[in-house]
């Protein structure tokens, strides 16, 4: 590995006001911590989740600190998330505050740094708050017991007659004695390894936590002031950018670089299938990279957008049954009445607004690569393999992160930054084009669905055989009294079976719950039409989950919901789900043109049930950001590709929702005192269903594919015999 740039600033500027650490020197950070309490921690989290197993492996186990009380009072969280605009750089503190009882104000919190950090295996899976929030409260109820007992052995008093207040220990009965947190310590370097439980606030006692906190991160996002990878310019450094095939599967057969070459400036990089141009301006590097002659093979790949679903019901893996109870065939016979339905769902991108970005750069053997990254760990240890170099020769920081929705998963950009800055020998910046960000997305799934399903005499559902092929089984339960059922997953977004998608799939926000929940509420409101029933009413029938019948009263209250079987002609539906350990039930209005086939919703509401709120206002927005975003894949998003080619690569044909198709959303936070459970991909998950039947409700067609075209929707009334 080449030792450059000596001087290499790691330095970052740190916000006035709150506290939050992008980043700072190892160096720094080990003078910061040379006096003051150090709590280590290494209790796996309570509720380890087979969501979080499936993603990456176990929390973590090693031992490593999670929380430091400085000489000067301030508490600083060590945390290995990282703040993509998901709001838990205020919440995660807002729970040690409490905890520790100091002013929110006195609490820092470093984020995503493998070197200052304990690892962490990804920010995903609404995680944050439901895994690793109990771990950090849990650190700093320890390091208030440590600090009483501190006191206590100072004034040769019993830790019973002490309580704290305020960042400071005081005697019950003698207001005299006072001190501060820092003060305890005597500048001495404290360190306490925790392997018990210690005893947590009871939400009662709660004095931050469940009150609206502004957001760190908001004052410097809308004034620009913000960093991301992208604005990480070490001295020196050069913009890459790297020669592509045309399509997937196609690969390198030769290239002739040699009138980039001549452009002054720039320098060309091979490292081994990797050719890039580098320059010190990105639009002069953009001028080589179109002086590059590449010549590909043809990709193997022969599906299309139009083939894609006859495709993977092909070649999907047989798959496993995820859940079952009762006999299918004893349930067939109870029916009066039997539903057998087909749905359907396209590729959807992530499309952050910032594209995969990463800064590499060399320092006395040492790599250090700026990423905009949702696993700083995963990554730091793909980096390593890739430069076959020891781990701790790699160290990732994670600036803001732009928007990750499950894409920054995947860090493609930063190993490419890596190998180019050691290859070439000074600072790389690889930050992605829009195209190419569209080219190498890990697309959520395209997803076929069939259902057979039926009701007795009563309208009560006796059986409910499902098979999801494509998108896994996350949120393919059924949520519903069902005495005979079986939930078949074949293949999913995750170890997906090879030639199955024609290019990388991954997580997408509330991966796979979107098309399980469009599926499952589709068929649910089916029944119900059939049985002339409205779909709350019916819903409820065959509901018992306290929770899940809770949002949906809710839900119903909120938005004025006035029972009448559909198609109403109303415009209105509803679709319930359920997802990382919260509740939700969605209710919409819509305004379908038969001319023109276009769907504009007017309004949206999403009652949301998540156990303990940490911070309202951020889960408000949570809620809402996820039925925005929801509009996307239910409306107008879907990937377009033939042969291996990605067609759609800019936003001229991929089309988000824009501000002037936005209804009027309305979020409803159900008051809970359960632990605090997953905020931030809840909302999203009925968000196709609830809009497919409020067209039913409109015009009486059922939506069985999304998105909802308006060609589609014009074909579907073309053959309205639903």
């Amino acid at each position: 590995m080449n030792a450059i740039d000596p001087n290499l600033d790691h330095d970052m500027e740190v916000p006035d006001g709150w506290g939050f650490i992008p980043t700072f020197d190892r160096r720094d950070f080990i003078k910061l911590t040379t006096t003051g309490l150090l709590v280590m921690f290494n209790l796996r989290p309570a509720a380890a989740s087979p969501a979080a197993q499936g993603r990456g492996g176990a929390a973590a186990t090693d031992l490593n600190a999670f929380l430091h009380i400085g000489a000067d009072g301030r508490v600083t969280c060590l945390v290995g998330k990282i703040e993509m605009g998901q709001g838990i750089m205020t919440s995660l503190p807002q729970m040690a505050a409490d905890e520790l009882d100091v002013p929110l104000s006195q609490v820092d919190i470093v984020m995503g740094d493998t070197d200052l950090c304990p690892f962490d295996n990804g920010t995903f899976g609404s995680l944050s708050t439901r895994q690793f929030g109990p771990v950090l409260r849990r650190a700093a109820a320890e390091a208030k017991a440590v600090l009483i007992e501190m006191a206590a052995e100072r004034w040769h008093v019993p830790a019973s007659e002490l309580k704290v207040d305020a960042g400071t220990v005081v005697h019950r009965s003698d207001p005299t004695k006072r001190i501060g947190y820092g003060q305890l310590t005597e500048g001495r370097r404290i360190e306490r390894k925790v392997s018990v439980q210690p005893t947590l606030e009871p939400p009662s006692a709660f004095e931050i936590v469940g009150k609206t906190t502004l957001r760190r991160d908001g004052l410097d996002k809308v004034t620009g002031k913000a960093k991301y990878a992208g604005d990480i310019v070490p001295p020196g450094a050069l913009h890459a950018r790297i020669v592509r095939p045309p399509a997937h599967g196609a690969t390198l057969q030769s290239v002739d670089t040699s009138a980039a070459e001549r452009v002054p400036g720039v320098r060309v990089v091979r490292d081994g299938n990797m050719v890039a141009v580098l320059h010190a301006h990105r639009d002069e590097a953009d001028k080589a990279l179109r002086l590059v002659k590449a010549t590909f093979s043809p990709s193997p790949s022969t599906v299309t957008d139009q083939t894609i679903f006859e495709h993977i019901v092909k070649a999907a893996p047989a798959g496993n049954v995820t859940a079952s109870s009762g006999d299918l065939a004893a349930g067939r016979t109870l029916a009066t009445q039997v539903f057998d339905e087909t749905y359907r769902k396209g590729y959807v991108a992530h499309a952050p607004m910032e594209p995969h970005a990463a800064v590499a750069a060399v320092e006395n053997g040492k790599i250090t690569v700026w990423a905009s990254t949702q696993t700083p760990f995963p990554l730091k240890s793909q980096i390593a393999s890739a430069l076959d170099v020891a781990p701790d020769k790699v160290r990732v920081i994670t600036p803001y992160v732009g928007g990750g929705f499950g894409g920054k998963s995947a860090g493609q950009q930063a190993i490419e930054a890596a190998r180019l800055a050691v290859a070439a020998g000074v600072p790389v910046r690889v930050m992605w084009s829009r195209e190419e960000e569209f080219f190498f997305d890990t697309f959520d799934p395209a997803t076929v669905l069939t259902i057979r399903s039926g009701f007795d005499a009563n309208h009560r559902i006796t059986f409910w055989d499902y098979t999801v092929i494509g998108a896994g089984s996350r949120g393919a339960e059924h949520l519903y009294d069902v005495p005979h059922h079986r939930t078949l997953v074949r293949g999913g977004w995750q170890g997906a079976t090879p030639g199955m998608n024609p290019f990388a799939v991954g997580p997408w926000r509330a991966p796979g719950a979107n098309a399980n929940a469009f599926g499952r509420e589709s068929q649910i409101d089916v029944m119900a039409a059939k049985a002339g029933k409205d779909p709350v009413e019916f819903r409820l029938r065959n509901l018992t989950d306290e929770r899940a019948r809770g949002v949906l009263h809710a839900a119903a209250q909120a938005f004025g919901w006035t029972p009448k079987a559909a198609p109403s002609g109303r415009g209105v539906g509803v679709a319930i789900g359920a997802d990382a350990g919260a509740y939700v039930a969605n209710m919409a209005e819509v305004e379908v043109d038969r001319t023109t086939g276009r769907v504009q919703v007017v309004r949206v509401v999403c009652a949301q049930d998540n156990g303990i709120t940490i911070n309202p206002d951020g889960l408000e927005q949570q809620i809402v950001g996820g039925m925005m975003q929801g509009l996307g894949y239910v409306l107008t998003e879907e990937v377009h590709f033939k042969n291996g080619d990605v067609t759609d690569r800019n936003f001229g044909t991929y089309q988000l929702p824009r501000f002037s198709w936005m209804p009027k959303l309305q979020a409803v936070i159900v008051k809970s005192d359960l632990p605090a459970q997953g905020g931030g991909e809840p909302s999203v998950v009925p968000m196709g269903a609830v809009i497919a039947n409020a067209v039913f409700d409109a015009i009486g067609v059922r939506m069985r594919q999304l998105p909802m075209t308006p060609a589609r929707v014009l074909e579907a009334l073309k053959g309205s015999a639903t």
